[in-house]
């Protein structure tokens, strides 16, 4: 895997406001672990190696074991290991990722809204939107994760 283009060079600017939003999500009403979560997901579902590894690692610092952490692609199948908000967060970001597919139906925003509040979900859904663009520009320009470059 190589670099295609350095879009931090070329489009600073563009980048650095992506990061403001970054930011405001690292001080907004949702934990960090559970924006990494959701980024983690979003990941997988995107098929961008940098931002999974990341994600990946940010959640082993914040504490989760490696066992909730593999199981993470099949949450729905190991739910027991996964508290209630954060089911319906990971919800969430699956049907706003996949919006073209889904529509985002009333059943997931009524399933999201009994576990956030519109604040929280304004939060979550800005998080969502944010990771996907982030993964878009990851994968787009082949950006290399930690892993491959140690």
């Amino acid at each position: 895997m190589s670099k295609r283009f350095d879009i931090f060079k070329h489009a600073p600017a563009a980048y650095q406001s992506l990061i403001a939003i970054k930011t405001y999500l690292q001080d907004c009403s949702l934990p960090h672990a559970l924006v990494d979560l959701v980024n983690l997901r979003i990941s997988q579902i995107n098929g961008c190696a940098f931002c999974i590894d990341m994600h990946s690692r940010d959640l082993l610092k914040h504490g989760m074991k490696v066992d909730k952490l593999v199981l993470v692609p099949v949450w729905r199948e190991a739910a027991e290991l996964f508290d209630a908000r954060e089911r319906a967060a990971l919800a969430w970001a699956e049907v706003v990722t996949r919006v073209a597919e889904t529509d985002v139906p009333d059943a997931d925003y009524a399933a999201v809204s009994a576990q956030f509040s519109e604040k929280e979900i304004s939060d979550l859904t800005m998080a969502v939107s944010l990771m996907n663009a982030f993964n878009r520009i990851g994968v787009s320009a082949r950006l290399v994760p930690a892993a491959v470059s140690q």
